[in-house]
């Protein structure tokens, strides 16, 4: 019986492996962590210019499941700090009806990981872009429909045999989103969904299974405040593919998130703050192969998160208008 649990042991270490959860070690399970859209974020779109804003999220959590280890009483612990900027380009162009924007995201984080894994990530993350965005607004009911879809680049830091000894990951993600939001009488009532759809890892030939997240928002403004309920539901849809790198060994690992919280704003004028913080009541994970018959490996984070966002406009049409004119010389 000693020998068994020394090698059950040791299979749950190296399918860590440098990773506070699952799928091809050293991936977290999401390439956006869930919540972070839900910062203001709508299906609107604001006046021509051009906009930027300023994210911050930290994530206390511990691994759950059926597979996560236990050290003496405790939970393997999972904690992580982010930072990013972001552009919103807004240039007043339609397109069936619609009007257009688009959106750059850069971003770093810095994350430990405890026993048995015991690591420190740190680096960029791989930038997102969103070349295309359409905003319908129906009438005057309030309601705005968004439809796009983003890609992140596979150029963060990515390290190690696998690629994923860092924040980066050798693949592409692709990200098409629908966004349903109720936009009047100082209301924000949103849904905002979307897939994170992955290619295959370049340097081992693993897929990750596809994701799906939906994040609500549920705000009301009152005079330059604005409060309300926030949710986030996450979820691997899809299995993993393995590969010869792994021997075909595979992590299923299907998972769920669900997570409620609160968001508090105040409008500066120039400068727009929200806070917002969830925890995560429910996570779910299922489906991890641990080479030992009867047992699952599966397993997932569960935790706290808080985010805070600045957002203001850069540009804008008007102002350039505004410059005065040079003069005009004639021979």
């Amino acid at each position: 019986m000693t020998y068994l649990r020394n090698l059950v042991a040791t299979i749950c270490y190296f399918m860590l492996a440098a990773s506070a959860q699952a799928y091809e070690a050293g991936y977290p399970g999401y390439a956006q962590k869930p919540g972070l859209t839900l910062g203001g974020g709508s299906a609107g779109v604001p006046p021509p210019g051009i906009y930027m804003f300023d994210q911050f999220a930290t994530y206390q959590a511990s691994l759950y499941g059926p597979g996560a280890p236990i050290i003496n009483g405790s939970r393997t612990t999972n904690h992580v700090a982010g930072a990013s900027t972001g552009f919103l380009f807004v240039p007043g162009w339609t397109f069936l009806g619609a009007t257009y924007d688009a959106v750059v995201v850069l971003a770093a984080s810095m994350g430990d990981v405890g026993a048995p894994v015991n690591v420190n990530p740190a680096g960029i993350k791989n930038p997102y872009i969103v070349p295309a965005e359409l905003s319908w607004k129906l009438g005057d009911s309030g309601v705005f429909v968004k439809t796009g879809i983003g890609v992140r680049i596979p150029i963060g830091s990515i390290q190690g045999p696998a690629g994923l000894s860092n924040v980066g990951y050798p693949w592409w993600t692709f990200q098409p989103e629908l966004v349903v939001s109720y936009l009047k009488d100082g209301w924000n009532l949103t849904a905002n969904m979307f897939f994170e759809l992955n290619t295959k890892n370049t340097l081992t030939d693993y897929k990750t299974g596809d994701m799906f997240h939906a994040e609500f928002t549920a705000a009301k403004k009152i005079d330059k405040w604005t409060v309300g309920p926030v949710a986030y539901y996450a979820a691997q849809v899809t299995g993993d593919t393995s590969s010869a790198f792994y021997k075909y060994a595979i992590n299923t690992n299907k998972y769920e998130l669900w997570a409620a919280g609160l968001l508090v704003g105040y409008d500066f004028g120039p400068v727009a703050l929200n806070v917002w913080a969830l925890n995560e009541f429910s996570a779910q994970a299922s489906g991890g192969t641990s080479g030992l018959p009867g047992l699952d490996s599966a397993k997932i984070t569960k935790g706290y998160s808080a985010f805070a966002q600045l957002s203001y406009r850069l540009w804008a049409p008007e102002e350039a208008a505004a410059l005065p004119k040079r003069p005009q010389f004639s021979k």
